[in-house]
């Protein structure tokens, strides 16, 4: 089985705990206006290359990534399922590495999770973008229904998987307390939440927009700020502990 890879990374430092191989999956149906690879985009093109020689050039570099691991990312893994199983298959058995899964959750399919649940077998961690929680804003900042992502992370805490969530603040979009708040009540019912990354939105992919002959969907959208990104977690957070006390008082009124 080969799988459609748009490129790789030997030392990323960002991608899960320690330092990590990183594969970067071709295709995506997300289009996130605030996307920095929309060259992932297009399904069924990039490098074909089977596990067995992912896996090779991450032995080769085994020493570096040994306390960190290998992290699919994309794009979005999960439109190649059947490889992603694959790859973190031989991945856990026959190379003992920790394996990452970076997604959207965009692709998983409640009611038929037969694929997923051999998936998570060999899944040590799952970092879950949440792009935006308020439906509305999620279909038009993403073109695509917020549903199958929330019941991704539903399905990852009924599992035990561990979840890191991820959450990029932009001005004017995401960058709203009442938002912030309302995203800490929903993560703070994931029983398996291990940690929160706020990111503040950059607009460095301008460049590769305009050598694609793409216009630029933010325009001129100032970036957060480092400060923003701080503020923002301690809202997203006052959400979670909200949460956390009001299941609390759930069950101890049963």
């Amino acid at each position: 089985m080969k799988g459609y890879i748009h490129s790789l990374e030997s030392f990323g430092t960002v991608d899960g705990p320690g330092t990590r191989y990183v594969v970067f999956f071709q295709g995506c149906p997300m289009r996130c206006k605030y996307c920095h690879n929309p060259d992932t985009w297009q399904l069924n093109k990039g490098s074909e290359m089977t596990a067995d020689e992912i896996l090779e050039k991450a032995e080769a570099v085994r020493e570096f990534i040994r306390r960190g691991g290998i992290t699919a990312t994309g794009g979005e893994p999960l439109m190649q399922l059947d490889f992603l199983t694959e790859l973190f298959r031989k991945a856990k058995t026959e190379h003992s590495f920790h394996t990452c899964l970076d997604t959207s959750g965009i692709a998983f399919t409640p009611g038929r999770t037969e694929k997923f649940d051999e998936l998570m077998k060999y899944t040590d961690l799952v970092m879950l973008d949440i792009k935006h929680i308020d439906p509305e804003r999620h279909l038009q900042l993403t073109g695509q229904r917020i549903d199958n992502v929330l019941a991704f992370a539903e399905y990852l805490s009924d599992k035990g998987v561990p979840v890191w969530i991820r959450h990029v603040i932009v001005p004017g979009i995401t960058l709203d307390d009442g938002y912030l708040y309302k995203l800490g009540r929903f993560i703070g019912g994931i029983k398996t939440l291990k940690a929160i990354d706020v990111l503040p939105y950059h607009d460095m992919g301008k460049v590769k927009y305009k050598a694609m002959g793409m216009e630029y969907p933010l325009g001129d959208t100032p970036p957060a700020s480092d400060e923003d990104a701080v503020r923002a977690r301690k809202v997203i957070l006052s959400g979670v502990r909200d949460e956390l006390r009001s299941m609390k008082r759930t069950d101890n009124g049963r």
